[in-house]
Parts: structure tokens; C-alpha cells; sequence
């Protein structure tokens, strides 16, 4: 979003912005069971380039939803954690996991429904071009 937005500063759109994004809510959900570190994230992710982690993290950390801690080893062992903020909205996000568990059946029921309708309305124009 630009810096002259209207809405720039509108706390509700800088935050969805970071926390709408699937990559955030899969690290967020994979935090909340416990600490990890980086190629264990990844690992337990799945599908996350190093680049897109690692800028999921920096952005998780930045906005205080996770911890980053470097323990003085050789190489240097890196842990995420989730913090008691980013707690908040895990537990936020589950509500949401398991509302979607619960209702998947129903929505696609009627995305089927709808793509059928959308079909069957299409239909006849479809043909009347083709003729």
C-alpha cells in the first residue's frame, strides 16, 4: 500500500496485511506447538523457498509475533519462537482453521453450484458466437 493511501495508516490494513498471508499463517500455526529452528521450519512447512521464510520471519518478528534467538555456537544455531502477542492471534487463526474444517463441505457444495449456474448461463452465448 502507498504511503499516501488513505487508508496507510489505517492499524486494521497493516496488520491483515501481514497476517492474511498464507506463508505467515503456516509458520504462525507450525510456531505455536513449539520452538523450531530455520530448516525445521521449513522442513515442517513445506512448499516455502529459504527467500519467502525467511521474509515471512523477518516480518513475523518485526511486528513482535515471533522471537528470533541466536545461541553463540559454531555455526550459530538460530530458534523462532512464537511470543505471547503472536499466541493471541495464533489461537485467533485456529478459530478459523477450524471454522473452515467444519464448513468445507458447504462451500464447496456451493462453489459447485455456482460454477454450474455460472456454466449454464454462459452456455448459450458461448453458442450463439460459435454459430
Amino acid at each position: 500500500m502507498k504511503p499516501d493511501h488513505p487508508e496507510a495508516d489505517c492499524p486494521m490494513l497493516l496488520l491483515l496485511d501481514r497476517v492474511a498471508n498464507k506463508w505467515a499463517v503456516l509458520v504462525m500455526a507450525t510456531l505455536w506447538k513449539g520452538p523450531l529452528r530455520f530448516n525445521e521450519l521449513k522442513r515442517t512447512v513445506g512448499g516455502i523457498s529459504q527467500k519467502m521464510l525467511s521474509q515471512t520471519l523477518r516480518g513475523l518478528e518485526r511486528d513482535g509475533l515471533i522471537s528470533r534467538t541466536a545461541s553463540p555456537t559454531v555455526p550459530v544455531t538460530v530458534e523462532y519462537a512464537i511470543t505471547p502477542l503472536g499466541e493471541t492471534l495464533a489461537r485467533t487463526m485456529d478459530a478459523v482453521r477450524i471454522w473452515s474444517a467444519d464448513h468445507i463441505d458447504e462451500v464447496l457444495r456451493t462453489r459447485a453450484a455456482f460454477d454450474a449456474q455460472a456454466d449454464a448461463e454462459a452456455w448459450p452465448h458461448k453458442r450463439r458466437r460459435a454459430a
